[in-house]
């Protein structure tokens, strides 16, 4: 009788490691395919941005998004983000290339994430060519399996010596 008590108790326990891998891959498969869907919002941005098209840039973010700019005054709602991108590519960025690369990806929930990108700006003023450099938190929701970002804080990154 132990014997077979002994068996039992070795088919649950490897049905249950079974059922644990199961639901690892699935939970990986699932957290590759939302890092994609991140990314490719953000590659949104970034387009909008190059194309100098406020309304494709503002796109990605929530109806009632909050974006704050690196001077600090804040932007509430995606059509307040493109108004105020429709008044920067027509002046001081209207030539501007912007470059993204994310620097990380945190999961808070499988419907939050939390991402760092960094960005190189590159425009003209005064007739010199300039940089700017900043790094951008995005609080991102997945919402009708669809991301978005619901609040955008930059922070611009000062150069060594400053």
């Amino acid at each position: 009788m132990s014997q077979r008590i002994y068996l039992l108790a070795a088919v649950v326990v490897a049905l249950m490691l079974v059922s644990v891998r199961v639901s690892d891959a699935q939970t990986s498969q699932s957290s590759n395919t939302d890092e994609a869907a991140i990314r490719q919002v953000i590659k949104q941005v970034e387009g909008g941005w190059n194309a100098h098209d406020a309304k494709a840039f503002a796109a990605p973010f929530a109806p009632d998004a909050d974006y704050v700019v690196v001077n600090g005054m804040r932007a509430r709602g995606r059509e307040e983000i493109e108004k105020g991108h429709t008044a920067i590519f027509t002046t001081i960025f209207k030539d501007s290339h912007n470059g993204a690369t994310v620097k990380s990806i945190r999961f808070l929930r499988p419907d939050v994430a939390v991402v760092h990108v960094e960005w190189i700006l590159e425009f003209r003023s005064g007739g010199e060519a300039r940089k700017g450099h900043a790094m951008n938190t995005m609080v991102m929701t997945k919402d009708g399996g669809k991301w978005s970002i619901a609040a955008f804080q930059n922070t611009p990154i000062q150069a060594e010596g400053r």
